[in-house]
């Protein structure tokens, strides 16, 4: 049977009483046509204003005067509020309700221009949201305490680098200047004691003369050391790598450790290998240098040094293997530390144990792979891996001076220009000894002053680089201007660096280190005047 219109209204206001929002229907006088229980509950309403026909603004007006819309006059507040909810077609309002409870409101004109609101308590999400915005503060400022924490950090970070850094370059400036200052005694020293050797031979002197060497080239060795882990760490190295004829390292090797290798009776020997390795080539001799070395002072009168390459993959190996005093795997670590000695090799050679410890950190700033297989009482073997060069080019090494076992005599006109007398008078006292005639001078302006040069044209100029006044390279270009012509020189000098031995090469001029070998400047003499023309004039 039917639902007749009552029923249906009574069936529809039970349904709507189930709905857990507060519902409300004005007909379009805004007149309450219908409402259900919960409406009536969250607005606490007087049963008068829940009647059908209550009009929508006695509803506001009593809101207003209970003071839900806040402070004001308030019919004015009502009216303000309906027109908040009946001006658009469909409006999203938010109050508090007499509870305290948080209210979302939902309001639409029906087409009749009818109304109907409805309502539900949004106190739960709101205080859910209220929380996630107290959390998100929290965290923000949680972040920026810890950004600002972190600019701290990395500003106090940054200072101690920039510190650290000052005082690297601040040392390396140091060590650059006193090893400069060092080494000009030493030079001077040395040229002494080679005077002194060279007369003392066949003598009682003789003995002694090649101590006094000894000693000089141990503190030499270690001030090289020194130098070179200063280097290192401070950054100053930059490592130049280009195609290198693997041979040609060896037989460098070879030049410089045969002699070595002989006066202890230890048979040193090379594998010839037609290989080219991409590397530094001096950083990598270097390398090589203090592992053959360190070979032939830790291996017994009557061992064997073998230098060799293997091809392995991409890489070549360069071994150096020795049937020395060996290690145990215990003292691996030991053995490239700073002035680390075991006990066996500190009584076998003498030393501050700093070579291994270059060739680490040599290997690092190269990027390179050292490995080390060692057995105490057997030996060890160092192999350093570099990478192959296919196709590639190899970069010529120059040739390397033969040792001269008995120097002849020269007759050449020499000129040293040193602002130290002790090297003038020591550089004086050996090349006089060769046979040359030599002539000195702190300075230009001591050339110029006493006119050394008037009536004598040198065969060549040996220069310092740190004069008083100039740089040798710029007084060597003012003797060429003022003597005309082609002069050859060398530039003599305790800078290593390798921005100085650039210039002097792009000059045409060579480079003897200080503390000069007396073998080095023959060999120097010798190509330059080689280069004059003049060459070696008598043997003795």
């Amino acid at each position: 049977m039917p639902l007749l219109p009552d029923d249906r209204t009574a069936s529809l206001k039970e349904a709507i009483d189930y709905i857990p929002q507060g519902i409300s229907v004005f007909d379009s006088g805004l007149r309450l046509a219908a409402s259900n229980q919960r409406y009536n509950q969250l607005l606490a309403l007087p049963p008068d204003l829940t009647r059908q026909g209550s009009a929508l603004f006695d509803i506001a007006l009593f809101m207003a005067e209970r003071g839900d819309f806040g402070p004001g006059d308030a019919a004015r507040l009502a009216i303000e509020r309906i027109n908040t909810i009946t001006a658009s077609p469909t409006t999203v309002t938010q109050r508090m309700g007499t509870a305290g409870q948080s209210l979302e409101f939902y309001s639409s004109r029906l087409p009749d221009g009818g109304l109907i609101i409805s309502f539900s308590d949004v106190t739960a999400r709101v205080q859910a949201e209220m929380e996630l915005e107290r959390v998100n503060q929290s965290l923000e400022r949680r972040v920026e305490e810890r950004t600002a924490d972190l600019r701290q950090v990395n500003t106090e970070l940054e200072l101690a680098r920039a510190k650290a850094d000052a005082a690297n370059h601040d040392k390396t400036r140091f060590l650059a200047a006193a090893s400069h200052d060092l080494l000009q005694p030493l030079n001077a020293a040395r040229l002494y004691t080679s005077t002194l050797i060279e007369r003392a031979k066949s003598t009682a002197f003789a003995e002694l003369a090649n101590s006094i060497e000894a000693s000089l080239t141990a503190v030499e060795d270690i001030m090289s050391a020194l130098l070179d882990i200063s280097r290192i760490d401070s950054g100053a190295l930059k490592p130049a790598p280009a195609p290198v004829a693997a041979q040609d390292l060896l037989k460098k090797i070879e030049v410089e450790f045969a002699p070595m290798a002989r006066e202890r009776s230890i048979t040193l020997r090379m594998v010839a290998t037609k290989g080219t390795v991409l590397a530094d080539r001096n950083l990598v001799a270097r390398i090589v240098q203090n592992l053959v070395s360190n070979a032939i002072k830790y291996t017994p009168v009557g061992g064997k040094v073998l230098v060799g390459v293997r091809r392995r993959g991409n890489r070549l190996r360069l071994d150096v293997v020795d049937t020395g005093i060996g290690f145990n795997r215990d003292q691996h670590r030991l053995v490239f530390a700073e002035f680390s000695r075991l006990e066996r090799g500190a009584r076998m050679a003498q030393g501050l144990g700093l070579g291994l410890s270059i060739v680490q950190r040599l290997v690092t700033a190269l990027g390179l792979t050292l490995e080390l297989d060692s057995r105490e009482g057997h030996g060890s073997r160092f192999s350093l891996y570099l990478p192959v060069v296919r196709n590639g080019r190899a970069k010529t090494a120059p040739e390397a001076a033969p040792a001269e076992q008995n120097f002849g005599m020269l007759d050449l006109k020499i000129l040293c220009v040193d602002n130290e007398r002790a090297i003038l008078e020591a550089m004086e006292g050996l090349l006089q000894h060769w046979g040359c005639d030599v002539r000195t001078a702190l300075s230009l302006k001591q050339i110029d002053r006493e006119r050394l040069l008037e009536g004598w044209y040198p065969d060549m100029v040996l220069m310092d680089y740190h004069l008083d006044q100039t740089s040798g390279l710029d007084a060597i270009e003012w003797l060429r201007h003022n003597l005309g012509g082609h002069l050859p020189a060398a530039l003599v000098t305790a800078d290593r660096s390798p921005a100085v031995r650039t210039l002097a090469e792009d000059r045409g001029i060579a480079v003897v280190t200080k503390p000069v070998k007396p073998a080095a400047l023959r060999a120097a003499i010798t190509g330059l005047a080689n280069q004059s023309g003049r060459g070696t004039q008598r043997a003795g």
